[in-house]
């Protein structure tokens, strides 16, 4: 396949799924050091610093993203219109270094860290969970124990008031015979 066709399909007719992870941007050196990764998706409110183009070493936060566009607003970076109105400039992902991440995400910064998120999760959750059945069990058994103790005690008692009765009526019927 030629080249103008792939890059026409890997990039201008990408899926949206697709365009999402396309907008990304390296990271300043020492969060690289940090995570051990060259570049990161974007995310709104990471902070940032921009390296081309007309706002060139501009710091910021991400204010909007455009996935169309692979592109960001960064906020503060406006242009004025002639009439006097201001709108926001969209800077590639690729124009941008991330000097901070938005850790409000905390799957995210698992992820970046190297670690596994979703097993680490399922692993306390099951830990936490299985003591908490457990404990749900003995609680059951124990009150369930203790109600039929008390029942087979009543049954018991029931038993020796009858026979008791039984015993009582029959020492009544010899005597009213005698």
């Amino acid at each position: 396949m030629k080249p103008t066709k792939m890059r026409n399909k890997l990039i201008y007719r990408a899926s949206h799924v697709t365009k999402s992870k396309q907008v990304s941007s390296p990271l300043s050196t020492d969060l690289k050091k940090r995570f051990s990764k060259k570049s990161v998706r974007v995310v709104e409110g990471d902070s940032i610093k921009i390296v081309r183009g007309e706002f060139k070493g501009v710091d910021g936060k991400i204010g909007k993203i455009s996935i169309q566009k692979s592109s960001l607003a960064v906020e503060g970076v406006k242009k004025e219109k002639t009439k006097g109105e201001k709108f926001d400039v969209y800077v590639h992902s690729s124009n941008v270094i991330v000097t901070g991440l938005n850790s409000d995400d905390k799957w995210r910064v698992s992820k970046l860290e190297g670690k596994k998120p979703s097993s680490k999760k399922k692993e306390t959750l099951n830990k936490e969970t299985i003591e908490k059945t457990k404990e749900k069990e003995d609680e059951k058994k124990e009150t369930l124990n203790k109600e039929t103790i008390e029942k087979t005690k009543e049954k018991e008692d029931e038993k020796k008031e009858t026979s008791n009765k039984e015993t009582i009526e029959k020492t009544k019927e010899k005597e009213d015979e005698k």
